[in-house]
């Protein structure tokens, strides 16, 4: 290894590490290995209000609906066994195959959070302790998805799993070491045909990934946006740059990377903004770096503007739906979006200052 690489390999210093206030483990949380592997990662995290339940029911936490009883919420960490129901695997369009949930909950604070109108009950983060039991049964899934594998479009990404669609597994890693068992898993296990795990985050904690024989099988994707709108709305994450950083030190380390632009907003001066942030990750990446992109612009739906506005009452997040177009869901959803004529400005802008200021990066969405 050349002296700069292993300059460019070196992580950052973490600038973020979540302590949850209380942690509640089951019962049956409590008796598989990951479980206890979570255990141990959370008592030598310093971690003091940890209960161990009798049982396999959490207790009520949703409180008096009130900021304290959110905040309570966002501070609180549960170690369960999800049911059976919860582990069969559902496609994930446009991302993935397969959703592979590691967790359910994020202890970031983004004003927009897509969790809002997600998931329900109060915001607790759900650690899942039946990690090495659900990475047995993914072999069944190997070939049988339509969103990547036997497409001609991204074929070529095997059977792909998508592991943050309801968490950000890198704020939990240092506190449960599942991401880094599931990248394992993926570069060693004997797998029937071409797989990939992917994984998107807004934090930089990824010196405990970079020595994994990770087989590039796992795709590690950071979420980045304008500097206005990570300052604005993206609380309790780690800044641009540190994920910037981080993002180059897996390159370095020979995953295949990627950029979740999202969620893209136009805001006052957004060319030049976006622009900047396409020049910083430009002038990071090693030479040779596997990249996709994948950009999703801002939208929402009744349901989870009525949670973040209850989540959030002070923000100044853009949720006016005489200001959008209203796209409904075969099942009758409806979401707000961004009017056509904005919706072709911002996606005509990126595919062209991608074009030129990440020439070597695959566009693999636009929503």
């Amino acid at each position: 290894m050349t002296t700069a690489l292993a300059a460019a390999v070196r992580a950052p210093v973490p600038t973020r590490l979540w302590t949850p206030s209380r942690v509640l483990v089951t019962r049956s949380a409590a008796e598989r290995p990951h479980g206890r592997r979570v255990l141990q990662r959370l008592e030598a995290a310093g971690v003091s209000d940890i209960e161990l339940l009798p049982g396999d029911r959490l207790p009520n936490l949703r409180g008096d609906g009130d900021r304290a009883a959110f905040m309570a919420a966002k501070q609180t960490l549960a170690v369960v066994v999800p049911p059976p129901s919860k582990r069969r695997l559902q496609p994930i369009p446009p991302s993935a195959d397969w959703r592979f949930d590691l967790a359910e909950g994020c202890p970031a604070h983004c004003q927009y959070c897509y969790l809002a109108g997600s998931l329900a009950g109060p915001p607790i983060t759900r650690v899942f302790a039946d990690l090495d039991e659900q990475l047995t049964a993914l072999d069944g899934y190997v070939g049988h998805g339509a969103v990547t594998s036997g497409t001609a479009a991204r074929g070529a990404e095997g059977t792909t799993f998508e592991a943050s669609c309801y968490t950000d597994p890198l704020a939990l890693e240092h506190l449960t070491g599942g991401l880094a068992t599931a990248i394992e898993h993926f570069g060693t296990h004997d797998w029937a045909g071409p797989v990939q795990l992917r994984a998107t985050t807004k934090f930089d904690d990824v010196a405990g990934l970079l020595d994994l024989p990770h087989g590039g099988r796992t795709r590690l994707r950071f979420s980045l946006n304008a500097g206005p709108v990570a300052r604005r709305f993206e609380g309790a994450t780690s800044p641009v740059s540190g994920r910037i950083a981080a993002l180059a030190a897996v390159a370095a380390a020979g995953y295949p990377i990627g950029l979740t632009i999202a969620p893209i907003m136009p805001v006052e001066g957004w060319r030049e903004e976006y622009g900047q942030l396409l020049d910083d990750v430009a002038a990071v990446l090693p030479a040779g770096t596997d990249l996709t992109v994948e950009c999703i612009t801002h939208r929402f739906t009744p349901g989870s503007k009525a949670t973040l506005t209850d989540w959030y009452p002070r923000t100044r997040l853009e949720m006016d739906e005489d200001a959008r177009t209203t796209k409904r869901g075969r099942y009758g959803s409806v979401k707000h979006v961004y009017p056509l004529e904005t919706m072709a400005e911002l996606r005509s802008w990126f595919e062209g200052a991608l074009a030129d200021r990440l020439p070597t990066g695959r566009l693999l969405y636009w929503t």
